[in-house]
């Protein structure tokens, strides 16, 4: 638990009255550089995948509140850590990515962040760095000697992200257990570089921010800081970002922008207020108003978390279109074709496609398999009919006049199949 303390910065207060907070080394340390405007903060993103996906807006938004209060905020792309691997919260090694992948991850993972934060030359500009810059270039038996000497094996063995894994018998390879070596020495670089005195991250990192702020200390930086965010679940106890049909990514080429305004709209009852809080800048007082509302009335409330949270990363227009969309959609029964949309050729089509792969394609299966239990319980629909047959083949005059088939998932996931 976090000790009583009023924070007198704007952005720790903001950070605490929105729910960002979960653990801190010293509040008042934060707070006293957060009103001296002297804040320079940084999250790291390893390049595991060519876009974030929901779970990392937590610290994305972290980052965009730290430079509307005045601070600086500097995410890292991890060039050189996701040659390694980090093991926090990981069952198994991850499969190692050769360069030219990770390059072109960095890359999509770049995108996001042009649409939360300003870049610049100026004191509360955000700069983007890569930990590559200085992580290839190490020798390693100077590293060991100069940096590896300050850690702890007896404490490294402690860690969480290592002990799960001893304790379950999991193979944990001599490159992961390293990872935290480099995260920490990721601390002392950006610090003696360009002054960062606050790492920040999720709660499973906390180990590992901890270990970077002792080896600054013991290295001769400046004082540093740590402040996590708790690791978000809805109430039903799902892991944010994550639904059955996969994950909820935050670029547009990987996850359709209406999908991605869908998950918002379906957000559960009880998580709302905290969602708004988190994942919009609404005013707090108008936050209460709706968390407040009762019955179907809740429903108004997801709407407009989903275009708040939809405006903020895909844009104002954007967001409004996909409303649209699903106003025609579900209020007056219209097909919209700016519902996801996937096209099939000409020659696909004509030779015949099974109705249980055409849902597959589509994505809203993972298997045929998943899609025969799903017509036995009444989930798919073909054209807003119930689909009963799973030997069924679509045909032409399952088209409809805008020369599309829509395949349904329930009442809420629909995406259209065209021949092209």
């Amino acid at each position: 638990m976090l000790p009583a303390f009023q924070p007198k910065s704007e952005f720790l207060t903001t950070l605490t009255q929105r729910g960002f907070i979960h653990q801190c080394s010293d509040l008042a340390g934060i707070d006293e550089k957060a009103l001296a405007g002297e804040l320079v903060a940084y999250i790291g993103f390893d390049c595991t995948a060519s876009s974030l996906h929901i779970g990392s807006l937590v610290q994305i938004m972290m980052l965009r509140w730290l430079q509307k209060t005045g601070g600086k905020p500097m995410p890292l792309m991890g060039g050189g850590t996701t040659q390694v691997g980090d093991p926090s919260g990981k069952d198994e090694s991850r499969k190692l990515l050769s360069l030219d992948q990770i390059e072109a991850n960095k890359q999509g993972i770049k995108q996001v962040f042009t649409k939360f934060l300003t870049f610049g030359d100026g004191k509360a500009d955000a700069v983007m760095t890569d930990n590559a810059e200085w992580l290839t270039a190490l020798k390693y038996i100077d590293f060991l000697r100069d940096v590896g000497r300050h850690f702890s094996v007896n404490r490294m063995l402690s860690m969480d992200s290592v002990k799960m894994r001893l304790e379950r018998d999991l193979e944990l390879s001599f490159i992961e257990f390293n990872y935290m070596c480099l995260q920490a020495y990721d601390f002392v670089e950006l610090n003696r570089r360009h002054g960062v005195n606050l790492q920040m991250g999720g709660s499973d990192q906390w180990g590992n921010i901890v270990t970077g702020m002792d080896l600054g200390r013991r290295m001769g930086t400046s004082q540093l800081y740590a402040l996590t965010s708790p690791l978000l679940t809805t109430a039903s106890g799902a892991k944010m970002g994550k639904t059955a049909s996969g994950a909820i990514w935050l670029n547009a080429d990987m996850l359709p922008v209406y999908d991605y305004w869908q998950y918002w709209r379906n957000t559960e009852d009880e998580d709302v207020g905290r969602f708004l809080r988190l994942f919009t800048e609404l005013p707090l007082e108008e936050i209460s108003r709706l968390e407040a509302l009762g019955g179907a009335e809740i429903n108004e409330a997801k709407k407009i978390l989903a275009n708040e949270a939809t405006a903020m990363l895909h844009g104002r227009p954007a967001a409004d279109m996909a409303s649209d969309t699903a106003r025609k959609t579900f209020e007056e029964g219209v097909l919209s074709n700016d519902l996801p949309t996937i096209s099939v050729t000409q020659a696909e089509w004509s030779a015949g496609i099974g109705i249980l792969t055409a849902f597959v394609k589509a994505g809203l299966v993972a298997s045929t398999g998943e899609a025969r239990r799903q017509i036995k319980g009444g989930g798919l629909r073909l054209n807003d009919a119930a689909v009963s047959d799973e030997r069924a083949v679509l045909t032409h005059g399952d088209l409809t006049g805008d020369g599309v088939v829509k395949l349904s998932l329930g009442k809420k996931k629909h995406v259209l199949l065209k021949p092209v």
